[in-house]
């Protein structure tokens, strides 16, 4: 580890606190319906959107009508992209004359970007149309990462609210979200990666020759629009298979550096937004405190493994650290830092090949998404992840002290405790069955690139990131109908089966009354309450996962030490 490797990742947590306040500030007032400063041009726009889709601002929904449009849009939006996937062959901006997609893989890729998971099991410069990529893939970054932010603005209602029986519109809040939060930085943010050479045009690709006199394709495309929203909607879905690695994606120092402030940028400043909805800043802070402990300890423990390098090489007499896999401009630090950020939201865009980092290298970023992706999270479903284990730390702590519950001065009784539970609960299932059934089936074992414990790595770590809607792989899992199909299914699930639970608890919270605060109230501003919910956090992700970590990357690397390789 280096002065430069650990001064690169102040700067860019530095920048990232610097923007919390003044976004999370915004996104308060336009979730709120105050005029902003853009208001004067998008205003005019967003009543327009209203009046072509016959949707009241002021109606507000219950829960279950939140829930319903919720679902009912995400299933009509990958009806959707399924269908523009099966024929693009025959729509316009295809000038590479890309078919047709299988439908496992038509099956795969639509629910992965419904569910802002962008797994990808196809590479994207040549399987992908320029209408495909847009018109599919883009839009669906934005309105998938809009959908995640109105449901955490519906919780933060919820816990706000006294004796309510609504938690908002979510078509209004969906519309705020796209038109004034995503669509402005992605704006500005595609101008500067413009700037920096990612390209954004609709030419063919050009063919080259190398200096040896090969032939080369130089892929082209809207590639500048899409990268921006795929860091700050935390997506993750690259416009080529190198994704953020490549020189087309992210080709400076400079760009890496927005790309990642982007990932982290909307998960941090809701929780400032939080601190406005609750009239309690300090409550904000708190969540935040609680994810930068997490986040700090995540990437020391990764870089450390990464600078310390592999011991199999060290046999060799080669000293060093681990720069297999790594783009040289970036560097182990950098590389570490982009793999953390990236698992600890549900980004999983990524700048190096996590196959080939060392093995607890490659086990932090698979542990972060274990967690839940709860240290900063995807733009909302970070923030709603962290409120549920927030909402089981002060359970855990009223039982500590003989009391009821409360949180933000509403008693927390069972129903609230199960909902949390059963949103909890939907990360260890629909990981560690699938990856359980693939372990031993011969079409899930079929496509792996290494055998022993990490090619147990390759499938726990897959299984991770579909049920998380992360999206990053280790790179050494290939396609096929079984990893297409239950890949869907794990992806649908791990989006689903979450966001209800939650708009149930923010509908259950909302029509809660307001408890005074005694004696006996634990409070929930405390640094002692920063230390419990790190501590059931981490508690409840080792007890459910750690036995299947254990075959996986840590036996690789006790096994490393005895100069063993898979």
């Amino acid at each position: 580890m280096t002065v430069v490797g650990w001064l690169q990742a102040a700067v860019v947590f530095a920048l990232v606190c610097l923007l919390v306040k003044p976004v999370g500030a915004y996104m308060a007032r336009v979730f709120e319906g105050e005029r902003v400063f853009l208001s004067p041009v998008l205003a005019p726009v967003e009543r327009g959107l209203y009046r072509l889709c016959r949707i009241d601002p002021a109606r507000e929904m219950g829960w279950k009508p939140y829930a319903f449009s919720v679902v009912a849009f995400s299933l009509v939006s990958f009806l959707y992209l399924y269908v523009l996937l099966r024929v693009q062959a025959f729509l316009p901006l295809n000038p590479q004359g890309f078919g047709n997609l299988a439908p496992d893989l038509a099956w795969n890729t639509a629910v992965s970007f419904m569910t802002n998971t962008n797994w990808q099991f196809y590479s994207g410069e040549s399987t992908m149309s320029y209408l495909s990529q847009m018109a599919g893939l883009g839009w669906h970054m934005f309105v998938s990462a809009g959908t995640g932010i109105a449901i955490a603005i519906a919780l933060m209602r919820g816990l706000s609210r006294r004796s309510a029986s609504t938690i908002g519109n979510f078509w209004v809040d969906l519309t705020r979200a796209v038109l004034y939060v995503l669509l402005p930085i992605a704006v500005v943010g595609s101008l500067l990666l413009l700037w920096q050479g990612v390209p954004q045009n609709f030419s063919g690709y050009t063919a080259v020759k190398t200096l040896e006199g090969a032939a080369q394709s130089i892929p082209q495309g809207p590639m500048a629009s899409m990268e921006i929203i795929k860091e700050l909607g935390t997506n993750g879905g690259g416009f080529v298979n190198a994704n953020s690695a490549s020189t087309w994606e992210n080709p400076t120092g400079f760009s890496n550096l927005i790309e990642l402030v982007c990932i982290f940028l909307i998960g941090g400043a809701l929780t400032y937004t939080f601190g406005r909805y609750v009239k309690d800043q300090r409550q904000g802070w708190v969540l935040f405190a609680a994810m930068t402990t997490l986040f700090v300890a995540g990437f020391t423990a990764a870089y450390a493994a990464e600078a310390a390098g592999n011991p199999i090489v060290h046999a060799l007499g080669v000293a060093g650290g681990n720069l297999e896999g790594k783009e040289a401009r970036f560097g182990i630090a950098a590389s570490a830092l982009f793999a953390t950020m990236t698992t600890d939201t549900s980004c999983g865009a990524v700048n190096a090949v996590h196959d080939s980092f060392t093995a607890l290298g490659g086990l932090i970023p698979m542990f972060d998404m274990q967690l839940g992706e709860v240290v900063f999270g995807g733009v909302g479903s970070g923030f709603y992840g962290i409120i549920y284990y927030a909402i089981l730390t002060v359970f855990i702590a009223g039982l500590m002290v003989g009391r009821t519950p409360e949180y933000l001065g509403k008693k927390i009784e069972r129903r609230e405790v199960q909902l949390a539970i059963l949103a909890a609960l939907v990360v260890p299932v629909f990981a560690l069955v699938p990856a359980g059934i693939a372990s031993v089936l011969p079409a899930g074992l079929a496509t792996l690139n290494n055998a022993g414990p990490h090619g147990f790595s390759e499938i726990l770590y897959a299984y991770s990131s579909m049920v998380n809607n992360n999206g990053s792989a280790f790179a050494g899992l290939s396609a096929n109908a079984w990893w297409n199909v239950s890949g869907g299914v794990v992806m649908l699930f791990g989006r689903i089966a979450i966001m209800i639970p939650v708009i149930a608890l923010a509908g259950a919270l909302a029509a809660k009354r307001a408890v005074p605060a005694t004696a006996g109230t634990f409070g929930t501003t405390s640094p002692i309450f920063v230390v419990l919910l790190i501590g059931v956090i981490l508690i409840v992700g080792a007890l459910t996962f750690f036995p299947a970590d254990a075959l996986g990357p840590i036996v690789e690397h006790l096994l490393n030490q005895q100069g063993k390789q898979f």
